[in-house]
């Protein structure tokens, strides 16, 4: 997987569908060679350096194809303030070390007590490469401040033009997905608010604008960070593009004390020669087996008490809800907002994380107990990050929150966010954290977040970049932690929906709250865009009232379901007003959902179809799950078919449902027919299975 050749001073990094070389130029810089195609190391030497044609004075040359660029007139990956003002680095190799896939080049400073650490690393089943930085003060009493480190650097081929993939939106309309044309110049991705964000996600792909669904080149990279985060794209005068990215954003600054470290988190990069689809399907693979803390399990039907209920939860109408819950084949009984504290509204009680006495007049053992004997795993919401001026907590303890001394501390949702960079903050809220886990056998946390991070400060602590660092990490501390102390321990990631949602948290959890806009219509593009990176077995999906509490659009229950049934499923409505008759129909299709599940969660993904008429198809072991939808269909200009993908031409297809048989040239050329009543939502779930 890694070779190096001494003689050109030349890496390879290689994976099935994917060649990365870099090389030493004569001063020990490193220089960019090549990222695309699989090439031999031979080859990956033979390929010429890139040189700027223009003849100017006003271009840099010393930053022509840099690796980690650190001069010239592109965003740099890295800026150091020696003492004294100074901001000049020079490379010099210092050498490199190969254990497995995994690559180390170590570097440091010409005349300045600088290192640093350039890290590859690519796995045996994969085909994503992992990039991360490390800096390092070598010697001398004086600090370096640094004012910018990304994780990596990344460099594509000459293409004949850049188109830009990502997603944008806000709170209740999130991943939403964007193709278009890079321009000239230098464009910026980033979150200031720091958690990965409603309004972006720290991702993208790049392709020359050709690429489609199942073809085409496509280059992308995706940040393992839950912070705020930059990536700036570059696109030169003379055409090429590169872009570098990492955690922090404007104005962040670290002081590195001598002897100090500075670690950055992975930023992992992919190129596919099969385009979008090929792209996202290599993503899922990854996140699942090198990610996710427990990629292998099925994830359960959960039940979420928090549209029935709001913040009037009572035990016994908890209890009502799991009976009710029980009966549509819930395996999982979430308890939402509402449980502790004097919280009767979003006002109060948040940070002290008792029972509330009025409604839990015994604690909680006695609903745990119910739902346990009604068969369903019991869980449990907390926002462990945040505080109401009105507790007990902060009565105590003002200073643990981010703050600046002598100015404002804004509230938002009426709470602040307590600084999981105090070690004294963290160990407290691991501690209570551990005592709910493990006193009452609790399965499952529905982990929130709501709201952004403002006023990033924390007296003493000297540098402003340290806070917005040390509280990402606070957080993941505490997660491992509790994972380790509770292997059975499951966690959901949710901030406000899906505000926090990227390869640095799923890490620590198992699935993540994609948005909280349950409206199945909107949900379908939502849902396409988490997909483009995330896999369905992250993807939590549930099915509530309707009208909907959002929007007010008022959609079939099946197809709500249908919508649902593309990721992992729940119903978070308010089962007690759901009539006997649409709660056996939900039992039927959550009973339904739980057959097909394992290839849902667990097999391979292919998105179907343009709007209006729209699906998702999963293969695993000869079986094939379809799920389809139809927004509206314009009277005399009916909708392409939806043709399957990754079928066996030769082979044949049954219809689980129906009996039906289908040749698998067929599907693959004419599609799947599909009964669709009506012009408007309406939607279809077909199981095939592969016979001789």
């Amino acid at each position: 997987m890694i070779e190096f050749d001494p003689r050109h001073r030349i890496w390879l990094l290689s994976t099935p569908t994917m060649a990365y070389a870099l090389r030493l130029d004569e001063d020990g810089t490193p220089r960019h060679v090549h990222w695309g195609r699989p090439l031999t190391l031979e080859q990956a030497a033979a390929v010429p350096p890139f040189r700027d044609p223009a003849d100017s004075s006003f271009e840099y040359p010393r930053a022509d194809g840099a690796e980690f660029p650190v001069a010239g007139f592109g965003p740099p990956a890295l800026q150091v303030r020696f003492p004294g003002g100074g901001q000049e680095i020079e490379w010099r190799c210092d050498g490199h070390t190969v254990e497995g896939g995994h690559l180390t080049i170590r570097l440091h400073d010409r005349c300045r007590p600088l290192a640093a650490e350039l890290h590859y690393r690519v796995h045996e089943d994969g085909e994503v490469l992992e990039r991360w930085t490390v800096l390092r003060h070598t010697g001398g009493d004086a600090p370096l401040e640094v004012l910018r480190v990304d994780s990596a650097a990344w460099s594509v081929p000459h293409l004949a033009g850049y188109r830009l993939s990502h997603v944008t939106g806000a709170w209740g309309s999130e991943f939403r997905l964007r193709r278009e044309a890079l321009p000239g110049g230098e464009t910026v991705l980033t979150s200031r608010r720091g958690v990965s964000g409603h309004h972006a996600n720290p991702w993208l792909m790049i392709d020359d604008g050709g690429a489609g669904e199942e073809h085409g080149e496509v280059w992308s990279t995706a940040l393992a960070w839950s912070g705020s985060w930059r990536i700036t794209l570059h696109r030169s005068p003379a055409e090429r593009l590169r872009w570098s990215g990492g955690f922090g954003h404007d104005g962040v600054t670290w002081r590195l004390e001598q002897g100090e470290s500075l670690e950055t988190p992975v930023f992992a990069g992919l190129y596919r020669p099969d385009g979008f689809g090929g792209t996202s399907r290599s993503w899922h693979a990854y996140i699942a087996r090198h990610v996710l803390p427990a990629g292998s399990e099925l994830r359960p039907v959960v039940y979420n008490s928090w549209e029935a209920t709001g913040w009037a939860v009572t035990e016994e109408g908890q209890k009502g809800l799991a009976v009710l819950a029980a009966e549509v084949g819930a395996e999982m009984f979430v308890m939402d907002d509402g449980w502790f504290g004097a919280r009767d509204s979003d006002e109060a009680g948040l940070g002290d994380w008792v029972p509330n006495p009025g409604k839990f007049p015994t604690g909680l053992d006695g609903l745990i107990a119910e739902v346990h004997r009604l068969g369903m795993r019991f869980g449990i919401w907390v926002e462990p990050e945040m505080v109401n001026p009105d507790s007990d907590l902060y009565r105590a303890h003002p200073d643990w929150v981010l703050h600046e001394p002598d100015r404002r501390r804004t509230l938002l949702r009426n709470q602040l966010v307590l600084d999981f960079g105090r070690p004294e903050v963290a160990s407290w809220a691991h501690d209570w954290l551990d005592r709910l886990v493990g006193g009452h056998g609790i399965d499952f946390l529905k982990w929130d977040m709501n709201r952004a991070l403002t006023e990033v400060g924390r007296p003493g602590a000297g540098d402003p970049g340290r806070p917005w660092i040390d509280h990402v990490r606070g957080v993941y501390e505490v997660m491992d932690r509790l994972r380790a102390d509770h292997p059975r321990l499951r966690i959901e990631a949710c901030a406000g929906g899906g505000g926090r949602v990227d390869l640095g948290v799923l890490r620590r959890t198992d699935e993540a709250w994609t948005s909280d806009n349950t409206d199945a219509a909107d949900r379908i593009a939502i849902q396409h865009g988490f997909g483009q990176i995330y896999p369905a077995r992250t993807m939590a999906a549930w099915v509530t009232d309707s009208p909907n509490f959002l929007t007010g659009r008022d959609l079939p229950l099946r197809f709500r379901f249908h919508v649902a049934m593309a990721g992992v499923l729940g119903v978070g409505g308010d089962l007690s007003r759901w009539s006997a008759a649409e709660r056996g129909e939900a039992a039927e299709l959550v009973a339904l959902y739980k057959e097909i599940r394992p290839v849902v969660q667990h097999g391979v993904h292919y998105r179907l179809g343009e709007p209006p008429l729209t699906g998702v198809q999963y293969v695993a072991d000869g079986r094939v799950v379809v799920l389809a939808w139809r927004l509206s269909s314009p009277f005399g200009a009916p909708p392409a078919p939806l043709r399957l993908r990754a079928l066996d031409p030769d082979a044949r297809y049954r219809d689980d449902d129906t009996g039906a048989v289908h040749h698998g040239a067929v599907l693959l050329a004419h599609g799947l027919p599909l009964e669709l009543p009506g012009r408007s939502h309406a939607s279809v779930l077909v199981r095939l299975t592969r016979v001789e």
